[in-house]
């Protein structure tokens, strides 16, 4: 066989070994570029009668098949086409998985590394299933967060090899199951150290000839009694009804009927194990191509390709590398500061010295790091010698102590000009000269600390986002005196630490601060106008944020909203200026979670209630009225994009596709929608500046429209 992206071998047992190596990429992806090797192996597997069995894998270490090749999803412009393509794909699937049913030879999927999308449909076509205990190793269906559903067999076979519940959580959530939880719930059969994979597959393999079940997948290792409940409900029609209605309800809850692709799939799995599997096949095709050409997942995928292109992307003209980063100082270990520690041992793997006022603040900031770590070996993330390294490379103390040998400096204290430029001049007597000093301040210019620097050009911030563990933006921003070594250094170690970076340029608030404000300052003038509290936020969460602007005011903290607003009065004048409700609600001391009193209600634990109706009488404010949710919906929104198009018409963004990932990463603008840029380039720039000025006439001069939106209605030019 002349094969392009497979090697092929038959060992003197009989067994062939098929081990994809995708030529010229640095991952496996399914596409119809290896169809044709694939084709090449089942036939010689078919038609050999000195093969006995088959196992496939990778050739590509840490790496089984990553998913489908996305970049093919962008030739199919017709939906029908589409569904064929599917289809195509469903007859060559069908060949591999009657390997085992119709010609009684075995098939062994050996996994190792990412086995997600198509790559684990392929999977499920094996008769057997073993998978490796590394890190790297994981198994999904992550297809919805693309804006499409597993069409290669995926909301088929899945619910048959392990349960209806247990293939609808992969399938509609889209997050993946680590090898243990894999065998747990019966999605692979085997989990080996990656040394002896090869060994055992092979072994599997030969064990199995002659003795295979021809009925191809069904549910097992239902043995605990919750999962024998489960699966007795699940063949029950009625038990299954009430999972159904379950699970749309669930899913409704979350996704707000904004992303269609989630109801597909619960619907395509649903049809298949109603009306069997040729009906199932056959709703995915349709469904995939309807899925694939609509604006959801073109949005959806505009944000995938972006964040490829950033973990390459280096923002600085020329080849200048980074400095190494082996240690890093924090200073503060609020929550900010311990998690900033956090994924700089875990995800960097670097040495890190806290620094912080008492010592009952260092054991605060070792603790939270302590929590973290044992949650991750618990959900069998981490080994706990893993766990144990990791937390012996923190070291905390109230002094300077420890270092004079740090390569970076990241200072996580309250948002105060004067404190950030003394700490600045204290640590540049204790830190090395080559050593970056960087500010995770939300607001502040960088330059303004900067200007007590002795060494600015080893100055810039790097504003994390709460919380660090989990929250996938760093936001660079340098000054006109950064270094590029510096830009650089910051850079590399931000993708170390598993963050997507994007580097702006310094003003007051960057990019993410900056937009957040006139989103929050519309929504507390329309609180004034009399909108309710709860139908503002309502009304932004339907839109598609994950959290609404008053919400966020009382998340954030109202009294920092206030500080942070005043910033950026003196930077940008009347036009971020909130209401006047802002100052009196500062002075009634509702400064929102942190301390039990904002707009909504909380009880002495923390958690939230309903809107705090008392609000109103503080303010001074009439009876509610209802004004429509596309008018809400509207107004905050287009504050928000016109405020994104300002940074990028004042060069605070490099690029429009910076400004998206950043809004979407950052501060929650819904992916859905592509990101401020990719929203206004959907709806067209004529149109959005149409509507800022007819908000401008009636509202006044704030919702004016950026020069840059002008321009590109005037020359109908799109943003990416």
């Amino acid at each position: 066989m002349q094969l392009t992206h497979f090697q092929f071998e038959v060992g003197d047992d009989g067994v062939a070994v098929a081990l994809m190596d995708r030529a010229g990429e640095p991952m496996n992806t399914l596409g119809p570029a290896v169809f044709d090797d694939f084709s090449a192996i089942i036939d010689r597997v078919e038609t050999d009668p000195t093969i006995k069995a088959v196992v496939f894998g990778s050739a590509k270490k840490g790496n089984f098949i990553a998913g489908a090749d996305i970049r093919f999803f962008e030739t199919l412009t017709d939906a029908d086409v589409a569904a064929d393509a599917i289809r195509e794909l469903h007859a060559m699937f069908a060949r591999i998985e009657a390997l085992h049913v119709q010609h009684g030879k075995p098939v062994v999927a050996a996994i190792d590394g990412a086995c997600l999308g198509g790559g684990l449909e392929f999977a499920l076509l094996a008769s057997t299933r073993i998978a490796t205990d590394d890190s790297k190793t994981q198994l999904g269906q992550p297809e919805v967060q693309l804006g499409v559903i597993p069409a290669g067999g995926g909301t088929q076979r899945l619910p048959k090899l392990i349960g209806i519940a247990a293939a609808l959580d992969l399938i509609l959530t889209g997050k993946p199951a680590r090898p243990r939880k894999a065998a747990k719930i019966g999605l692979v059969d085997e989990v080996v150290p990656r040394e002896v994979l090869y060994d055992i597959a092979r072994k599997r393999a030969l064990e199995a000839v002659g003795h295979l079940d021809r009925g191809g997948p069904s549910v097992r290792r239902f043995l605990a009694p919750a999962q024998l409940q489960q699966l007795a409900l699940e063949q029950n029609p009625v038990g299954r009804r009430v999972l159904f209605k379950k699970a749309e309800e669930r899913m409704l809850a979350e996704t707000k009927g904004n992303y269609p692709a989630p109801e597909r799939a619960l619907e395509a799995l649903k049809i298949g194990v109603e009306q069997g599997n040729d009906a199932g096949f056959e709703a995915e095709a349709r469904f995939f191509g309807e899925l694939v050409v609509s604006p959801e997942s073109k949005a959806l995928r505009s944000l995938f390709f972006a964040s490829q292109m950033l973990k390459h992307a280096t923002w600085i003209a020329g080849n200048v590398e980074p400095r190494p980063v082996n240690k890093v100082g924090v200073l503060g270990a609020g929550l900010m500061g311990a998690g900033i520690a956090t994924v700089s041992t875990t995800k960097a793997g670097t040495t890190v010295r806290k620094r912080e006022i008492s010592d009952a603040a260092v054991r605060r900031g070792l603790a939270y790091v302590s929590k973290y770590l044992a949650g991750q070996v618990k959900r069998r993330r981490m080994k706990p010698f893993e766990a144990e390294q990791a937390m012996n490379r923190v070291t905390g103390t109230t002094t300077w102590a420890g270092f004079g040998n740090v390569d970076l400096v990241v200072e996580a204290v309250y948002e105060d000009l004067d404190l950030k430029r003394k700490l600045l001049v204290e640590a540049e007597q204790a830190i090395p000269a080559g050593a970056v000093f960087a500010s995770n301040t939300s607001s502040l210019p960088i330059a303004s600390i900067a200007a007590a620097s002795a060494r600015p050009e080893t100055v810039l911030g790097m504003h994390y986002f709460s919380p660090v563990e989990k929250m996938p933006l760093l936001e660079i921003i340098v000054t006109d005196q950064t270094a590029d070594w510096a830009t650089a250094t910051a850079v590399a170690f931000g993708k170390r630490q598993g963050k997507t970076v994007i580097v702006v340029n310094d003003g007051a608030g960057f990019y993410t601060t900056r937009v957040l404000i006139p989103y929050m300052n519309e929504a507390l003038h329309l609180l004034a106008e009399g909108a309710s509290i709860e139908a503002i936020d309502g009304a932004m969460t339907s839109w598609g944020f994950p959290v609404g602007p008053i919400l966020l005011s009382d998340e954030v903290g109202i009294d920092v909203g206030a500080h942070i607003a005043v910033i950026m009065i003196d930077a940008f004048g009347d036009r971020m200026a909130a209401p006047d409700v802002m100052k009196e609600l500062v002075a009634d001391d509702r400064k929102g979670r942190k301390n039990g009193r904002g707009f909504y209600e909380y009880d002495d634990k923390g958690e939230r209630g309903d809107a705090d109706e008392t609000v109103y009488t503080t303010l001074g404010l009439g009876p509610r009225k209802e004004i429509p949710e596309a008018a809400i919906q509207e107004r905050i929104a287009l504050a928000f994009v016109n405020e994104a198009a300002r940074c990028l018409e004042d060069g605070i963004l490099q690029s429009a596709l910076d400004g998206d990932i950043g809004a979407v990463m950052g501060v929650g603008f819904p992916p859905f929608r592509g990101g401020p840029f990719w929203y206004v380039d959907q709806v067209g720039a004529s149109a959005a500046v149409a509507r800022l000025d007819a908000l401008a006439a009636e509202h006044g001069s704030r919702f004016a429209p950026a020069a840059i939106l002008r321009e590109h209605a005037a020359a109908e030019k799109r943003f990416r």
